[in-house]
């Protein structure tokens, strides 16, 4: 999948194209049968088929001291695009400058003469352009004018939210409703796939080694962190895959704690991981994701290191287990 980040990169007389409009934070399941339906779309016509997205999401620039947390980072929300099929990914730096353009402005400069799109696919609800004035039937107005068809696809698939009431349609936030309870076997559901955090291995105390659970504790972490507790996962190595893709340590189970470690009066939230049954990894300064699969338990203060050391063997042995 080829990756723009400004239209001058566009190779010249790319296209034409099918194209899609969003943030795609997660790149949820109705995300992924959307741009499924743009693939088969552009297969069909021999078009490429191409999303456009933002970088930052528009509410931190509207609105950042009340901006939703990003389910993935810049670099995760591409890889999960590009398993979608995409040809080509147009990630467009977000301002207000950018924002203040008209609906016809935006449509102009990046859809049709940037990408030469034939046919547009948005959702109902669609919004664009300056004060979000455009809207689907603007869209198709504009279609009319610069020759292109809009297909306008409903929302796709549903879930149950964490209070329970009801059901909502799959999206960025109910994903981020169900992290912030710790429940991330049903934002798997939502998502398709384990929810992910990435960053850099840092040092820590060295008290889980000191414990016997040596532990990847990770800084720079780009994807929302779940509640607080301890949670069966993976531990992926993304720069061990590329280089060695047979390598049997390119992902790993782990058993991944989340908190303040309130045992050792902790007050810095922390998230580190302990690969199952592993004390010789060499992993400082290597950037690794984190996949996790479902939570444990809550964090909880024990009266002393032996309690804790045996509720830790009772973790891993259940992330074992669930993990395989």
């Amino acid at each position: 999948m080829q990756v723009f980040t400004d239209l001058s990169q566009v190779p010249e007389g790319f296209g034409p194209s099918v194209v899609t409009i969003g943030n795609f934070d997660g790149v949820h399941r109705g995300h992924q049968a959307v741009l499924g339906r743009i693939v088969e779309l552009a297969r069909a016509g021999g078009r490429a088929a191409v999303a456009v997205t933002f970088d930052p999401h528009p509410a931190v620039v509207h609105r950042p001291d009340s901006a939703p947390e990003l389910l993935t980072g810049l670099d995760d929300r591409l890889e999960l695009l590009a398993a979608t099929g995409l040809d080509a990914v147009l990630v467009v730096e977000y301002t207000l400058d950018f924002a203040a353009q008209t609906p016809e402005e935006f449509v102009t400069r990046w859809l049709v003469e940037g990408l030469a799109a034939r046919t547009v696919v948005v959702g109902h609800d669609v919004r664009f352009g300056k004060d979000n004035s455009g809207t689907l039937a603007t869209m198709v107005e504009l279609g009319g004018a610069h020759g292109f068809e809009v297909v306008a696809v409903d929302d796709v698939g549903e879930c149950v939210p964490p209070s329970g009431t009801g059901r909502q349609r799959w999206s960025s936030s109910a994903v981020r409703a169900l992290l912030a309870e710790g429940d991330v076997a049903q934002a798997a559901d939502v998502l398709g796939r384990p929810h992910r955090v990435r960053g850099t291995v840092v040092h820590g105390d060295a008290r889980g080694r000191e414990l016997g659970f040596p532990t990847a504790n990770l800084g720079g972490i780009t994807g929302m962190v779940p509640a607080d507790g301890v949670y069966a996962g993976r531990l992926l190595r993304p720069a061990l895959a590329a280089a060695e893709p047979d390598h049997p340590d390119t992902r790993l189970p782990a058993a991944i704690s989340i908190g303040t470690n309130p045992t050792f009066d902790g007050v810095e939230r922390r998230v580190e991981a302990y690969v199952l049954d592993r004390d010789d990894l060499e992993l400082y300064d290597e950037e690794v994701v984190l996949e996790l699969v479902e939570r444990l338990r809550p964090t909880l203060r024990f009266d002393g290191i032996e309690p804790l050391v045996a509720q830790m063997h009772d973790d891993v042995a259940r992330a074992r287990t669930i993990l395989g």
